[in-house]
């Protein structure tokens, strides 16, 4: 299992959990070059289900409501200093029949402010699963809670069920936050959630251009809700949304940054990079599979030059159970004039790198195809490898020298090993 990581850029997974940890830091050299006090407060607001269905006993053998509590605790014990951190119930404080009383039920658990960790541990740790699940009305009361200030703001929903206060669709209400302009992003994980949950939680983010997550595991949980408090915090890699091309020639043009699209089952998407001489390409991309899919599935990630010749390819595949799935790649591009295969022929112009996402899940006939699997694709375009640096031929780097070693270490120990072999049988013919 994944376990709690804070890449510095913020993005790690899909995702993540989604792991990017091997392909750098997305734009963020830039951003540490800036006073921190001149940067506007990013305010989170945590919005929690507390409905009674969060008793269920489904999650590494314990409670809905245990695993949201200990997310919680180590999510705040790594939030960053410069964030604004608030946490909101939905379904948390009546227990009764009513309709029209459970659906009001939401309250500011504690306010969107500076954070003081053991105040808000310890009013996390009071909450006991009880009432209904007013989706709709909490989303509208967490939008009000972080108004003011020009820094990023971010909702974070975990429920484990669809909204039970219809008519006030929550899918609705996204689209009215999102209509506002204020620039708000709904992200939502769902909790062992079927298909009917799985939906609406998708809409919700979508409306927003925030992300959905299918949890069902205790550090999965921890790491995404950490991830999305971290992104806040470093605006660089707040996901972009982008549409990429059926073909290379009518790609989008991407720079470093994360970017979030659709992708249907089976297609292959394209993107456009440019890369000038002495840099390297790094990428990365997570497909979700934020419904039933059947079992063997793939993701494959490409690059290849505007005439279609690939030049270098990742890919990750499984068979069973998964929420997403993820591979990378990295591509240095030669210094001018090195007579490298790929190089401009003034040596001094970027070469357009084409990124082909593909991918081979299929679904049950009742499952719907549309809309399609979300994609975070991960860009970054940082400075090559030279000749001193530990990237050399057959890509071990520097390492060549130990795998060497250890083969040759190897082949001297099976002789011995035979030699010995060969020896005691003859003793043993001998006696």
């Amino acid at each position: 299992m994944i376990t709690r990581k804070r890449l510095a850029a913020g993005a790690g997974a899909l995702l993540t959990a989604l792991a990017l940890g091997g392909f750098g830091p997305v734009g963020g050299a830039a951003a540490a070059d800036e006073p921190a006090g001149d940067k506007p407060a990013p305010k989170v607001e945590l919005v929690l289900d507390v409905s009674g269905s969060m008793r269920a006993r489904d999650i590494d053998g314990d409670s809905r409501m245990a695993a949201a509590k200990q997310a919680f605790d180590e999510v705040l014990d790594a939030t960053p200093e410069e964030v604004e951190l608030g946490i909101r119930t939905l379904g948390a404080n009546y227990p009764g029949e009513d309709r029209r009383t459970g659906c009001k039920d939401t309250a500011q658990l504690y306010p969107v402010g500076p954070l003081d960790r053991t105040e808000a541990k310890t009013a996390v740790a009071t909450l006991r699963p009880t009432g209904w699940t007013p989706i709709g009305p909490a989303l509208l009361k967490a939008a009000d809670d972080l108004e003011g200030g020009d820094g990023t703001r971010r909702i974070v929903l975990i429920s484990d069920g669809e909204d039970t206060c219809q008519p006030m669709d929550p899918c609705e209400v996204a689209r009215k936050i999102a209509a506002k302009g204020i620039g708000l992003t709904i992200d939502t994980l769902g909790l062992v959630a079927d298909a009917k949950t799985r939906a609406q939680l998708s809409c919700i983010a979508d409306a927003t251009g925030g992300t959905y997550t299918s949890v069902r595991h205790k550090d999965e949980l921890t790491d995404r809700v950490g991830q999305l408090v971290d992104r806040a915090a470093d605006p660089a890699v707040t996901p972009v949304a982008v549409d990429g091309a059926a073909q290379c020639a009518g790609a989008p043009q991407l720079k470093p940054g994360l970017y979030t699209d659709r992708e249907k089952f089976g297609e292959h998407r394209y993107y456009r990079v440019d890369v000038a001489p002495g840099k390297e390409l790094r990428a990365a991309v997570s497909v979700a599979a934020d419904r039933a899919v059947n079992r063997d599935y793939g993701v494959l990630l490409r690059a290849v030059t505007t005439h279609g010749r690939e030049i270098v390819r990742g890919q990750g595949a499984g068979d069973g159970r998964t929420d997403v799935v993820s591979t990378g790649l990295r591509y240095p591009r030669p210094e001018a004039g090195s007579g490298t295969d790929g190089a401009d022929a003034d040596g001094s112009d970027a070469e357009t790198v084409c990124l082909q996402v593909s991918n081979s899940y299929s679904a049950p006939a009742s499952v719907k195809t549309t809309p399609g699997l979300p994609v975070e694709l991960t860009v970054d375009v940082v400075d090559g490898p030279d000749g001193s640096s530990d990237v050399a031929a057959f890509g071990l780097g520097r390492g060549w020298w130990l795998l060497g070693a250890l083969a040759v270490a190897g082949l001297v120990a099976g002789v011995i090993w035979g030699w010995l072999s060969r020896w005691r049988v003859a003793v043993w013919r001998t006696n």
